[in-house]
């Protein structure tokens, strides 16, 4: 009978974390989990459990990856917490308290947060606050031009859009169609989208993005694709929402999930450069939560409705650690 060893040429191995990039098939013992694991791969996207937030929070932002998280803000809060693929640990606080703001970065270690509602002095005023983050700090660095919260945003901390939002205080219209662009430094009104609103998710690049969901509720299902110029209404999504989690490296990749399509769900959908596909729910359906930038195929959503709950998103066909049952 063929072994592990004379077939792949080496023992199993222990570990007391996940290796960080296995091979298909290979299989290793986890220490700290008393389990066996192997690296497989997905027959359709799938949602896995991920170690706890340290605090319960709402309406934040998120960046970065499923191994170098970023999640910050909450319900008038500054608090910061980073991922680095095992655990989360509470970081320096932003500068300005606020809620329902948004985020870019492709890493948790660089980031970017802007817009939102304050804290004080005028509770629930929208700000066109932005700050930067460098692993250690955030720095204030210049405004957006529009003042909102609810926007939605996507990219790195150097080249990022921010999209729609409400003006009004507490996330009230009036709803915006504003989109600007950071180039690192600056922000630049560019082309608005098609349909003004509010509450949505993103996913892409400053030059390539897609931008799904919100309100008002005619158009919680709309999808819009950006090509770094204009605008273009695309497919709708299956289930219209608004308060939902994105994701996604360009235009052609991105995923949708949870949100609040009349009641909190945890539907899940993936974007294939034309239609949006239904993929396997979240454990924990819920809205207002925070969500990483780069991918559709590993993405994770980070608390919402005023939980801990973090779960990583892998597409269909992509690899992903299993437990080996040895019942």
């Amino acid at each position: 009978m063929a072994t592990y060893l004379g077939t792949h040429g080496s023992r199993i191995q222990n570990y007391t974390t996940d290796p960080d990039n296995p091979n298909t098939g290979e299989v290793w013992y986890n220490a700290t989990a008393n389990t066996i694991r192997v690296e497989a791969v997905t027959t359709a996207g799938a949602w896995s459990s991920t170690p706890s937030l340290n605090t319960a929070r709402d309406q934040v932002a998120g960046a970065g990856t499923t191994t170098s998280g970023l999640v910050f803000g909450e319900n008038f809060g500054g608090e910061t917490e980073f991922y680095n693929g095992s655990s989360w640990s509470e970081q320096n606080d932003l500068n300005t308290s606020r809620r329902a703001l948004a985020g870019a970065g492709a890493l948790g270690t660089a980031a970017l947060a802007f817009a939102g509602n304050l804290a004080s002095p005028s509770p629930n005023a929208a700000t066109n606050v932005t700050e930067t983050w460098n692993g250690t700090n955030w720095t204030n660095v210049n405004n957006l031009n529009q003042a909102r919260s609810f926007a939605s945003g996507t990219g790195t901390n150097t080249a990022a859009l921010c999209m729609g939002g409400a003006t009004g205080s507490g996330g009230n219209p009036p709803l915006s169609a504003d989109t600007e662009k950071w180039n690192g430094s600056n922000w630049t009104e560019v082309t608005d989208f098609n349909n003004a609103r509010n509450d949505g998710a993103a996913g892409g690049t400053s030059t390539s993005a897609l931008f799904f969901g919100g309100t008002p509720s005619p158009l919680n299902a709309k999808t819009e694709l950006y090509n770094g110029t204009n605008w273009t209404n695309v497919n709708d999504l299956n289930t219209g929402r608004r308060s939902l989690g994105g994701a996604g490296s360009d235009s052609t990749a991105c995923v949708a999930f949870g949100g609040d399509s009349g009641s909190v769900t945890g539907k899940t959908e993936v974007w294939n450069g034309t239609n949006w596909t239904e993929q396997g729910d979240m454990a924990n359906a819920r809205g207002l939560m925070g969500s990483t930038k780069g991918s559709s195929t590993a993405a994770m959503a980070m608390g919402g409705a005023n939980t801990t709950h973090v779960e990583t998103f892998t597409g269909a066909g992509s690899p992903q650690v299993r437990t080996i049952s040895t019942d």
